[in-house]
């Protein structure tokens, strides 16, 4: 059963303010590499994700805001729904995580937004969990500390990916135990993550405030 706690590690995908840290490869399967990293005052581990994708930014970011397609790739996912779209570049969205029996599931509500700098093309995407918007749901524990960013830098033609996630799932959960399968839920969600990208959908996507 433990091996399912890992994929607390990769839900949402809030904001992360990396402080100078430092890193420790954990795992690297087809040029993905995940790391840890301890963070003060926390018994949970950071994790960072970094691989290149064979994707514009566009196609990339046409993924990561196609909210209800995260059941598709996204480790473990059971449901997830867009809450709210304030702008193109700005959404809420709620998830719920399927843990295995006796564990209650988890859920949360996130607040993505996305921007672009002028100068060299990066796009950074926050998105912090937010409290409120989506009723609590009997037996599934709401997740309310979760900090992540993804950050994508065009490289002639494909997309540098560095993730950066620390995240408290809440309610009994060892802490031991989260932080010793850390690196299987990030790894099968890009694996995932890179067939998803191929779908024509994404392929051919384009959009008008993502410079390529």
């Amino acid at each position: 059963m433990q091996k399912f706690i890992l994929l607390l590690v990769i839900i949402g995908i809030p904001s992360f303010a990396s402080a100078q840290v430092k890193w420790k490869k954990i795992a690297e399967e087809e040029q993905i590499r995940i790391y840890s990293s301890a963070v003060p005052e926390s018994k949970i581990k950071a994790i960072k994700v970094d691989c290149v994708v064979d994707a514009s930014l566009a196609q990339m970011v046409s993924l990561l805001l196609d909210v209800e397609a995260g059941t598709q790739w996204v480790y473990k996912t059971k449901s997830c729904t867009l809450v709210k779209r304030i702008s193109p570049t700005d959404l809420y969205y709620h998830s719920e995580i399927s843990l295995p029996w006796p564990l209650d599931n988890r859920d949360f509500v996130a607040h993505l937004m996305v921007r672009q700098d002028p100068v060299t093309k990066a796009v950074t995407i926050d998105g912090p969990v937010v409290a409120g918007m989506v009723l609590r749901k009997k037996n599934v524990v709401r997740v309310s500390d979760s900090k992540g960013r993804w950050l994508l830098t065009p490289l002639a033609g494909k997309v540098r990916i560095e993730y950066m996630l620390h995240t408290d799932p809440g309610g009994y959960l060892p802490a031991w135990a989260v932080n010793a399968f850390a690196a299987e839920g990030p790894m099968e969600t890009f694996k995932n993550m890179k067939q998803q990208l191929k779908l024509p959908k994404y392929r051919n996507a384009s959009l008008t405030f993502i410079a390529n």
